[in-house]
């Protein structure tokens, strides 16, 4: 039975990882073209600075994967395996907590699929937030990863917390009361984790690099516009640099928002497939099968018995 209810929750993730991959295609893929198209004319003019300045260039590295692969199989693989795994694990889940709640099987799937999206997504995604391709350095990748596990981990004990919270409290204050009292209570907390963990801008590699190239500081990786930093003009394919001078914007504000909107969408987009998949189908697999309605037989009168 476990096994069963295992691969129903895959089957969800694998449908809705297809969904999802044909969203991200269609409204995420462009988006994604316009930031590597801004980040090989960044390439491009940070090398030509760096070669007038006499700085060493580092030569671009091999291209392991053509873009076209990245953005179909590549997207594709990887969605739909992320989106198997979620529904796998609320599957999981599922077969955890089904007898210690007393709710619907498709209402219990529908609260873990909630629950998987605010804490694996969502909540982690409003310290750091998705970003696109010309987003983030090379050298904090590390500890990127690092701090995203642990904004991860952290959001989904604290939502655990607060659901077990909010039950302790329930026979006291009542479900309004308890629901408010446990919800005020983790935002407290989840306040002061999103406020004691780094701003990525603030990594002390991030820091060290800012001031070597001159680059303003902010918070974020997002690439800032590029400038003559020295203090005598350059001359660059043909044309003078004054000292100051920029010759290539910060990243595109809407493309960010834009990328960062179709993630959301994306992923609320996957969860909700799976909720409404796997609910479906465990409904189906634990509803008894009801025996045939039984028919009473009438035995025909005989014959002339109404004479």
């Amino acid at each position: 039975m476990e096994i069963r209810i295992i691969g129903r929750g895959a089957l969800a993730g694998v449908v809705a990882g297809v969904l999802g991959f044909i969203f991200a295609r269609i409204f995420a893929e462009p988006v994604i073209n316009q930031a590597i198209d801004y980040e090989s004319g960044r390439d491009t003019w940070l090398a030509l600075l760096n070669q007038a300045a006499g700085r060493p260039v580092a030569p671009d590295g091999p291209e392991i994967f053509s873009r076209t692969i990245q953005s179909t199989v590549g997207i594709a693989t990887g969605i739909i395996a992320f989106s198997a795994a979620m529904g796998a694990l609320i599957a999981v889940a599922y077969l955890v907590l089904h007898g210690r709640f007393n709710v619907r099987p498709r209402n219990l799937v529908w609260m873990l699929a909630a629950f998987g999206f605010f804490g694996v997504y969502l909540l982690p995604f409003v310290k750091y937030p998705a970003n696109p391709p010309a987003i983030g350095h090379t050298f904090t990748i590390g500890t990127r990863a690092q701090l995203y596990l642990t904004m991860v981990g952290s959001s989904l004990v604290l939502l655990g917390l607060a659901v077990h919270l909010a039950r302790k409290l329930m026979p006291r204050f009542g479900m309004t009361g308890a629901v408010v009292l446990s919800a005020i209570a983790f935002l407290v907390v989840y306040g002061m984790l999103i406020g004691l963990l780094p701003s990525l801008g603030n990594l002390h590699a991030n820091v060290v690099h800012a001031n070597q190239f001159g680059f303003a500081r902010a918070a974020t990786e997002t690439p800032q516009p590029i400038s003559n930093i020295l203090s005598v003009p350059l001359h660059v394919g043909g044309k003078t640099i004054a000292p100051g001078q920029i010759v290539y914007p910060g990243f595109s504000a809407d493309v960010l928002w834009k990328f960062r909107w179709y993630s959301i969408l994306n992923q609320l987009l996957i969860w909700t497939t799976v909720a409404l998949v796997f609910g479906y189908l465990l409904d189906r697999y634990l509803r008894p099968v009801l025996p045939a309605p039984r028919t009473e037989r009438q035995d025909p009168e005989p014959v002339g018995a109404a004479s």
